[in-house]
């Protein structure tokens, strides 16, 4: 019972006549909870979060859920807040009126997530041609297994080099620009990349930086791989 309701009456009965039932305006500004902690094993607390966070996705209150699922709002209620194990036709049912597939309310159960946390100046550095010439290839991180999607980079070029190699490998190449300028080579045209500038590829064509304009040159590289082969 919400502190709105209790004071719209005085005494026992006023508060209990009003109990069963929340309007939907005030159910509507309830926060979206929290995910689950890291590492709760919980099935009820995965449900729970999924189905309040997906009903407020859709702009639906508990209590206008509870009237479409065609449950109180009080077992709704306990369905959010992980207080029971709802029955797979009681689940079947949410899924069906919340618009998603049964098996997306358990989205999160016993899955492992990476986050990487790079410290400045702490990602590992990379050997390729042109390391021994001034040139840095600082990894910013890189997910494991099928997580892989990206490997961002940091370059840094603090000096000319008589030969720039150029380089090929798979997937979507991004360069952006953070000091320096340069200009860069792909597929037999060259870019003048300064400040603030960016460019995007094809990380199979030869690319690569051909002439350094003004050092150091610093730009960020985050090369997309698309989605790991089933």
């Amino acid at each position: 019972m919400s502190p709105r309701q209790s004071g719209r009456g005085s005494g026992p009965a006023a508060k209990s006549a009003r109990a069963p039932h929340v309007h939907d305006e005030d159910a509507a500004a309830e926060p979206v909870p929290a995910p689950p902690q890291q590492g709760a094993a919980q099935i009820e607390s995965v449900i729970g979060w999924r189905v309040r966070s997906r009903a407020r996705e859709v702009g639906l209150s508990s209590a206008e859920l509870a009237k479409r699922v065609g449950l109180s709002r009080a077992m709704i209620s306990k369905i959010e807040n992980a207080q029971v194990s709802p029955s797979l036709a009681t689940l079947s049912r949410l899924a069906e009126v919340l618009e998603v597939p049964i098996t997306s309310l358990f989205q999160g159960l016993d899955e492992e997530r990476d986050a990487l946390y790079t410290r400045s100046g702490g990602g590992p550095e990379l050997g390729r041609p042109g390391t021994r010439s001034g040139h840095r290839y600082q990894l910013l991180g890189s997910m494991r297994g099928p997580a892989k999607r990206m490997e961002p980079m940091l370059v840094t070029l603090t000096s000319e080099s008589e030969v720039f190699p150029l380089y090929q490998h798979p997937g979507t190449e991004f360069l952006y620009m953070l000091e320096g300028e340069m200009e860069y080579g792909y597929a037999g045209a060259s870019y003048s990349l300064t400040v603030g500038d960016s460019l995007q590829f094809d990380g199979e064509v030869p690319h690569g930086p051909v002439r350094l304009t003004r050092l150091p040159v610093r730009f960020i590289s985050v090369t997309a791989y698309g989605q790991p082969p089933t």
